[in-house]
């Protein structure tokens, strides 16, 4: 095997189960975090912005030899003048930050971002990018992030687990399908978990004829409104309840009763493509129950069938979650080769769909034009998603 790449962390916070220690655990004591097979990564510095009482990334650091950095930049320079690092992944995710207007988290991701990309200035150089879930919680900066990566060359992914996740079944959608209709549904939180929703439609999606040619408009209809807006052909019943038979946890009973309750929150993101497909992302708080894989699921309608095509995007609870090994499989063969394996375009989409999903929900269901989202084409990621057994649960290694 090639010398491992070395790779710079730099995130939010890092203590159990958060996002940093999942990933980067996995490069350090491997992909079920038993000190067995990993990626060929070696992380050799580590940036905290915060470290709270329940902190383990500090003692993961000095267990594995982990430089900790007082700076985004020592943590890619060593505090030279060249990058001491082959790959930097970013985890912008947990923590406590402030929250905007439209209850938007302010995670620093582009504070981070422009941080990484003021060393590579000053060193001349770039190396890969991650960044873990969307790019930011707004348009106006997950697009100057885009465009700071396009402008310098920077080889950039992000994104969600789901796309890469098990799917139950084993769905893949053809390339090229003629794909007239299609829902996902999820649960809440409405941000932090919508987004993962809107990429597990939004990998689906990409496949259809044309590939992908951007959205011209998006819509949040909120409480029983959404169900009276099934109702009316906005989405379809059909896919709506195809998508729920695969979800094996639900609570017992009216679907449309137990998400309309007092407190549930739950919401349809209407989603208008510029080439006329419309889709709906669908929040379902009180009706889908987070176990047994979680409450992820697509149904999409190919012209000509009879029958959705609909699947569970299965997730791992609890140790190792097994979900983000191909997530880290996938960064792991963008930083060896310097080509992102999943567009960059997906998550600059799905990042805009949210951010005008909460500007929606924030002015009471507006429907909201997007026309810096109609021109974002890309074509479909050929990346493969789980389809090895889910790995035991195993207890980590002391």
């Amino acid at each position: 095997m090639a010398k491992p790449k070395r790779v710079a962390g730099i995130a939010t916070v890092y203590r159990k189960w958060s996002h940093a220690e999942i990933i980067f655990g996995k490069i350090l004591d491997g992909y079920l975090h038993d000190g067995g097979a990993g990626p060929n990564l070696q992380l050799v510095s580590l940036y905290l912005d915060q470290i709270p009482d329940r902190d383990t990334g500090q003692v993961a650091a000095k267990k594995h030899g982990v430089r900790l950095c007082k700076t985004i930049d020592e943590a890619i320079t060593f505090g030279g003048n060249q990058l001491a690092v082959d790959g930097v992944i970013i985890v912008g995710e947990h923590g406590k930050y402030p929250e905007n207007e439209k209850g938007q988290t302010l995670f620093p991701r582009r504070r981070f971002f422009e941080e990484t990309v003021q060393a590579f200035d000053r060193c001349g150089a770039v190396v890969p990018v991650f960044n873990d879930k969307h790019i930011s919680a707004t348009w106006v900066d997950a697009r100057a992030v885009y465009t700071a990566a396009q402008k310098r060359l920077i080889p950039m992914m992000a994104g969600s687990s789901v796309p890469v996740s098990w799917r139950r079944p084993e769905l893949e959608l053809p390339i090229g399908c003629p794909l007239t209709g299609a829902v996902q549904v999820g649960y809440g939180p409405f941000e932090a978990y919508g987004f993962h929703a809107i990429e597990g439609l939004q990998c689906m999606v990409e496949r259809r004829k044309g590939g992908e040619t951007g959205v011209r408009a998006v819509q949040v209809i909120a409480g029983p409104e959404m169900w009276k807006a099934m109702d009316a052909g906005r989405f379809s019943r059909t896919l709506t309840e195809a998508g729920f038979d695969h979800v094996p946890t639900k609570r017992q009973g009216d679907y449309r009763d137990l998400t309309t309750r007092k407190g549930r929150d739950s919401s349809a993101i209407m989603i208008e493509y510029s080439d006329g497909l419309r889709a709906a992302v669908l929040v379902t708080n009180g009706y889908l129950l987070d176990g047994d894989g979680g409450g992820f699921a697509f149904a999409g309608q190919i012209s000509g069938e009879a029958t959705p095509r609909a699947c569970q995007f299965y997730l791992q609870d609890g140790d190792p979650f097994g979900h983000f090994i191909y997530l880290v499989k996938a960064i792991d063969s963008m930083i060896q080769t310097g080509h992102p394996p999943i567009p960059i375009e997906r998550t600059l989409l799905t990042t805009g769909i949210l951010d005008a999903a909460m500007t929606s929900r924030h002015e009471n269901g507006r429907r909201i034009e997007t026309p810096e989202l109609a021109k974002i084409r890309y074509q479909p990621s050929r990346w493969p998603f789980a389809r090895d057994p889910v790995p035991d649960r195993v207890p980590r290694k002391k």
